[in-house]
């Protein structure tokens, strides 16, 4: 399976600007600049994206998880806060935070469901930084 995205950028690093497509069209010229990357601009930017890429993707593989250890979620919710170090141009940290409602389960099995998601989802693997997590079960 392959996906596609693309990108059009004008202008000079820190005053061009730019848009950005998905092959869903979820995102159709959704625009990004320095601004929105490095301030408080509107617009998305990359790590934005990581960031929601990476929640979407733990918290299926988590479903996938728990199904195979016998339980099935009623809810899981997921945040992702991903660290950009400017000076090494380098996403350094990508922290979860997950809480989910899972009824049977018991609060040490759920905390090794997250482990095994948080190092086994594609997004974790793909990305070269510090993943950590905190779990919370309702």
């Amino acid at each position: 399976m392959k996906r596609h995205a693309t990108a059009n950028w004008t202008g000079s690093g820190k005053e061009g600007k730019g848009n950005l497509s998905t092959q869903s069209t979820t995102l159709n010229k959704t625009q990004y600049s320095f601004s929105s990357r490095f301030e408080e601009g509107v617009g998305t930017n990359p790590e934005e994206l990581i960031a929601a890429a990476h929640a979407g993707c733990f918290s299926m593989k988590l479903a996938f998880v728990l199904g195979a250890a016998g339980f099935t979620p009623e809810t899981i919710d997921t945040r992702c806060d991903v660290t950009l170090n400017r000076e090494k141009g380098l996403i350094e940290a990508s922290h979860l935070t997950v809480s989910a409602k899972v009824p049977g389960i018991t609060k040490e099995k759920f905390e090794e469901c997250v482990k095994t998601a948080e190092t086994t989802c594609p997004i974790s693997a793909t990305l070269k930084s510090n993943i950590t997590s905190d779990a919370t079960l309702l």
